[in-house]
């Protein structure tokens, strides 16, 4: 089977020379490289140079342009001329990707053979390095040369045209759901690297699922890699969370009617949703690489990645520092191949515990030099109330262990104030955004005024909507 078709190829660029308009339906689909001839590939190349700088494509410029690189052939160039323009050009322009792209299989398949034999590389690195060139052949985005000022340009206003064109102003990227976190963040932008950091018992994994759910509502993908809990505990807290039911009752089973037909409704609506998690627990970078590339080519509406968390990533480098510096890196790489936002969960030193304010600050951070490096947006949780409920269960084991009685000026509350605190946001600004945790439920919201909250407390809402 010839991986080929000149005749295919001779008709579209006659059909383009016949009729000039017909070269944007064709560079639509075709790149000069998908032609097997490098004549045609040439002239391919020449029709998009006088294109770009909005001369004819004709026969007279084209020999002209091509006589000044070197590149002309008059036999060939005859050759095209005198074959009759073919008819559905943009039908045959698609055939001839597909040659193309079979060509580039072909080649990748002799790569795979000579790496696997001569490349002194662990197989999983073999693997990894195979899956992006196939991902790179199945995108058609294979690395290109450098970006010209005038095409940088041109992208940059399209860009700018289509953020005026949106109603919502304040948010360009992904929508948080969280109107003071957009407004920071303008919402998450595509090959975002986000870390979210907190103390144990924060809300790292909840406020890390609420931004899911957030997301699953626009009907967008989201795809977790939970690395510490079981898929079914992900989803009970999300479940939780997106009814507004207690996690206490749906992990024991203890609901009432009116808990029931939320329960139901909420399930229903998310498993419609398209929602992927991967709780294998044992997992490297190049694993986590191999099935976001796999998921976002057959998901291409993929909007979002969590991985809870980055500490628990496995890796071959025996220094720490050295195996989060590559993870850090990797997974900057991959938000921005795969062009979606990627949150990672990241633990923080137990150093900050020791501070009269225990806010967290960029060097509590785990590793926090590369981490630092590589994030785009580096957020932290923090809730006063846990540690002040820590203080009086210290308090009161201490007077226990004493014999003595000692009361306890602290109670816990249903709805705790929660901060996120931005700490580094390379295209934003840093500050405090205040939120409230509804601790039964794991479920962070906005803050609002105290009318504000009166008035949504008596909004009878009987079935919230994820």
């Amino acid at each position: 089977m010839e991986l080929y078709n000149l005749d295919i190829e001779r008709g579209i660029l006659s059909a383009i020379l016949f009729d000039g308009k017909i070269y944007e339906d064709v560079a639509a689909i075709l790149k000069p490289l998908d032609f097997y001839l490098p004549f045609h590939q040439n002239l391919f190349a020449a029709m998009e140079d006088l294109y770009k700088k909005d001369y004819p494509i004709d026969e007279i410029f084209l020999k002209d342009h091509l006589v000044k690189q070197n590149k002309f052939d008059e036999e060939l160039f005859l050759e095209i001329l005198g074959t009759a323009p073919i008819e559905a050009v943009e039908a045959y322009a698609r055939e001839i990707k597909d040659l193309a792209v079979k060509r580039e299989l072909i080649h990748l398949s002799n790569e795979i053979k000579k790496t696997v034999l001569e490349d002194d590389k662990k197989a999983i690195e073999e693997v990894e390095e195979i899956q992006g060139k196939l991902f790179s052949i199945a995108t058609s985005n294979l690395a290109g040369d450098f970006k010209e000022s005038e095409a940088i340009i041109n992208d940059t206003l399209e860009y700018i045209k289509t953020q005026i064109s949106k109603q919502n102003k304040i948010v360009t990227g992904l929508d948080t759901g969280f109107v003071e976190l957009n407004r920071f963040t303008s919402g998450f932008g595509e090959g975002d690297l986000i870390i979210l950091a907190a103390r144990p018992s924060m809300g790292k994994t909840a406020l890390a699922l609420n931004l899911a759910l957030n997301v699953l509502k626009q009907d967008k993908g989201v795809a977790i890699f939970s690395l510490e809990m079981p898929a079914e505990q992900l989803m009970l807290r999300m479940l939780s969370a997106a009814g507004k039911i207690p996690l206490q009752d749906l992990r024991r089973g203890n609901l009432d009617d009116n808990e029931w037909s939320k329960l139901t409704a909420v399930a229903d609506e998310l498993s419609e949703k398209p929602l992927f998690v991967d709780d294998e627990g044992n997992v490297n970078i190049h694993t986590i690489r191999a099935k976001l590339r796999k998921l976002k080519m057959q998901n291409p509406e993929l909007s979002l990645a969590i991985i809870d968390y980055l500490q628990l990533i496995s890796s071959d480098q025996r220094e720490r520092h050295l195996a989060i510096a590559e993870i850090s890196r990797s997974l900057k790489l991959l938000a921005r191949e795969l062009q979606i936002p990627i949150i990672a969960l990241s633990q923080l030193n137990r150093s900050l515990e020791s501070r009269p304010n225990k806010r967290p600050m960029l060097s509590d951070l785990r590793e926090s030099g590369a981490i630092e490096q590589d994030a785009d947006i580096i957020m932290f949780i923090y809730r006063d109330d846990v540690y002040k409920a820590m203080e009086a269960k210290q308090k009161q084991k201490e007077a226990m262990e004493k014999g003595k009685a000692v009361e306890i000026d602290f109670q816990e509350k249903e709805v705790e104030d929660a901060e996120v605190i931005i700490g580094k946001q390379r295209n934003g600004p840093t500050g405090t955004v205040e939120m409230l945790f509804h601790k039964k439920y794991t479920l962070f919201t906005d803050k609002v005024s105290e009318v504000q909250e009166i008035q949504m407390n008596e909004a009878q809402i009987e079935m919230p909507s994820i």
